[in-house]
């Protein structure tokens, strides 16, 4: 009797082992439903939650430009730097015709143009300019990196470029050197001042959070808003420029 007595514990011993195993199974799947099933189906991967399915439709476009822009970036820069300053043009007509609802108001093609030209002649060397600005002034404190090349950006790059912006819409519209003088004048301090308004964060960001291939369309989406201002800006000097040589031919 006592061999089937000990059978008999080991059997029981063994179904109370299974059923506590089976049991301390059931709470973890209960507290983590998904947990196996992740781990055993699809092992490594993350599913993402729905909250950022809207993102997807963004992502797309900028991962193909993020890729031209590595294969082709100097075909890439120009191409995007003529929608931009055309986009830029377009904006500032709207804006400052009120939606080409005032009197007289009409869309000027040779403005668009005008803008164009001068993103062709200026796009490569501002990339060149920015790749070599990310390649230099690097330090082993991040933010005093980021410090010295808005430093030297808003410093070397802004006042060259705002004087070529604008003098070139002056001779592009067939300005002489003195009222392009007078352009470059009465525009490039007052946008060299609102410039430390805008492109130190930009600069900041871009150079913070964005690869270099992607740092180009980040500052193209900003530069339309910006091309906006500075075409703005033009116009109106060259409106304030065509009142004051009407009223200088009136003395004469």
């Amino acid at each position: 009797m006592s061999i089937p007595s000990f059978a008999n514990r080991m059997t029981l011993r063994r179904l109370h082992q299974t059923i506590n195993r089976n049991i301390s199974h059931t709470a973890r799947r209960t507290e983590n439903p998904h947990s196996t099933r992740n781990a055993t189906s699809n092992p490594g991967r993350t599913i993402p939650g729905p909250s950022w399915a809207w993102i997807e439709p963004l992502a797309t476009p900028w991962r193909a430009y993020g890729a031209m822009q590595r294969r082709s970036p100097l075909i890439t820069q120009f191409s995007s730097s003529l929608v931009i300053y055309f986009l830029g043009d377009l904006s500032a007509q709207t804006v400052g015709s009120q939606g080409f609802s005032e009197p007289d108001s009409h869309y000027e093609p040779i403005r668009g143009v005008r803008a164009m030209i001068i993103a062709a002649i200026s796009c490569i060397p501002s990339y060149k300019w920015f790749i070599w600005l990310g390649n230099n002034f690097n330090y082993k404190s991040h933010w005093f990196s980021i410090a010295v090349k808005i430093f030297v950006s808003q410093i070397c790059f802004t006042p060259v470029f705002n004087t070529y912006f604008f003098g070139m819409q002056s001779l592009l519209a067939g300005g002489s050197w003195e009222e392009t003088k007078r352009r470059v004048v009465a525009t490039v301090p007052i946008s060299f001042v609102n410039s430390w308004k805008v492109w130190p964060i930009v600069t900041a960001f871009s150079f913070t959070y964005l690869k270099p291939q992607n740092r180009p369309v980040f500052a193209g989406c900003i530069a339309v808003v910006w091309q906006t201002y500075l075409s703005w800006l033009n116009k109106n000097a060259e409106r304030k420029d065509g009142k004051m040589v009407v009223g200088e031919k009136g003395k004469v």
